[in-house]
């Protein structure tokens, strides 16, 4: 349920990302029946009424952001077992996902949640790693976040353990689950196609699985990636570069999110832009995962052909964390120090892809991404009483440069307040991270997973 009316009142800051980029000072804002019904100063509105009023005059209020690509049910129940000198751990992380039965996959989506809402993300996209959604839409509930779901399909094999189908299976199960699934809970979960890449489905699957995309009005996800290896690989079995191909068969457009997207040349940028394809980038994970920024990492040129670019957390095993905001501070200074180069991807670009633009990329900009008149009041209220935050002058440098979700305070989604005062209200936090800890322990049991829990000694 919405709150019927809520005034956020002298807030320090509203960073309204509208169309103006307008910063009101002292400013306050009215929330109507779930959307933003005025903005402005403080003294203009002062006196409009509302059911409830929270004062913020030590608040910097942003919209709610968005990430658009991350993988929320298993690595919570594993987070960190990975050493640093093990490579990449795809193998293993694909075996303890299927591992997981459904009554953990929900308890670790909902600890997912919690550490979601209260780093004040407001929107995720989940790209197919969810296999019991039924189990799971309960927590979606109560939560109150909005959420893209879909089946992960391949019908391809694949280097590690993915759910792999006949081709018409496949589009029968992914037309089955948008049927289901999209626009359940009052219009905050959607159902998008989700093939898991192109190198593990054929372009049969993935032309079908667009087509549903396009005539179902939602969207499509895949993990998608090139550089100098993977184009002479694909130049070689299909004459193209890999986004090339999948333009070539029809699996670009507007309503497509191309998750990674590292190692793209000038061409593969300009096909982006010309099919008005989006991209949801993940650079906590380049970095952490040493994907090689510098080389691979295009983000400036996409931006500056106008490709929507979303960030995105990935998984507790690639980023480890779901904190967008230090994910706004990566995307920000990661292409500085690689391209040494002090002007690349200014504080105001890192906190547009996690709100308007990003929203833009999932294809919900008209709903989310701004605080203007007929949004939904989609908001997060950061506390400045904090060291961090001082001294204020600058307030999208502090949080982009300065701070992290850490200092969160409220979150509200559809005008309701999901996080209040720092503290959610939909689970026991300290029973659920208990239930966790067991889960972890018993996964890497079950699937003889198993690393040592330190380079240095425990005693």
């Amino acid at each position: 349920m919405t709150t019927q009316s809520l005034k956020i009142d002298n807030a320090r800051f509203v960073l309204t990302v509208d169309r103006e980029r307008r910063i009101v000072q002292n400013g306050s804002i009215l929330i109507e029946d779930g959307r933003v019904s005025r903005v402005g100063k403080a003294t203009t509105l002062a006196g409009a009424r509302a059911d409830r009023v929270i004062d913020a005059r030590h608040m910097v209020v942003t919209p709610g952001f968005v990430n658009g690509h991350m993988h929320i049910s298993y690595a919570h129940a594993v987070r960190g077992i990975f050493p640093d000198n093990l490579g990449s751990p795809l193998s293993h992380v694909f075996k303890l996902q299927m591992a997981m039965t459904e009554e953990e996959e929900y308890h670790t989506t909902l600890l997912g949640l919690v550490e979601l809402l209260k780093n004040g993300t407001v929107c995720f996209v989940d790209p197919g790693s969810t296999k019991f959604p039924d189990a799971c839409l309960q927590a979606y509930e109560d939560a109150g976040i909005r959420v893209i779901l879909g089946d992960c399909v391949t019908d391809r094999e694949a280097p590690f353990p993915l759910p792999r189908f006949a081709t018409d299976e496949a589009v029968k199960r992914t037309a089955a689950f948008l049927d289901k699934w999209h626009g359940r809970l009052n219009g905050r979960l959607r159902a998008w196609a989700m093939p898991f890449s192109p190198e593990t489905c054929t372009a049969d699957l993935l032309r079908a699985l667009k087509r549903l995309a396009d005539e179902r009005q939602t969207g499509l996800t895949l993990h998608h990636g090139s550089g100098p290896q993977a184009r002479k690989e694909y130049q070689a079995r299909n004459g193209r570069s890999p986004t090339e191909y999948l333009e070539s068969i029809g699996v670009l457009g507007p309503n497509v999110v191309l998750a990674h997207s590292l190692g793209l040349d000038d061409a593969e940028i300009e096909c982006l832009a010309r099919t008005g394809t989006t991209v949801a980038m993940c650079p906590v994970t380049a970095a952490k995962g040493a994907r090689g920024v510098a080389e691979h990492g295009r983000m400036p040129e996409l931006l500056a052909k106008g490709v929507k670019v979303a960030l995105g957390c990935d998984s507790p095993n690639n980023s480890n964390h779901l904190d967008i905001v230090r994910a706004m501070n990566m995307a920000a200074i990661q292409y500085k120090d690689a391209r040494q180069d002090m002007r690349l991807i200014p504080a105001e670009s890192a906190l547009e892809m996690a709100t308007l633009v990003g929203a833009q990329a999932l294809g919900v900009g008209d709903q989310l991404g701004s605080i203007e008149p007929g949004k939904r009041a989609d908001l997060v209220l950061f506390d400045t009483q904090r060291p961090e935050w001082q001294a204020l002058f600058n307030p999208v440098n502090n949080l982009v440069y300065n701070a992290d979700g850490r200092s969160v305070h409220t979150v509200i989604v559809d005008g309701r307040v999901v996080v209040d005062a720092y503290r959610q209200s939909f689970v026991d936090e300290p029973r659920l991270f208990a239930k966790v800890q067991e889960i972890g322990e018993k996964l890497q049991a079950r699937t003889g997973t198993s690393f040592p829990r330190s380079r240095w000694q425990i005693i």
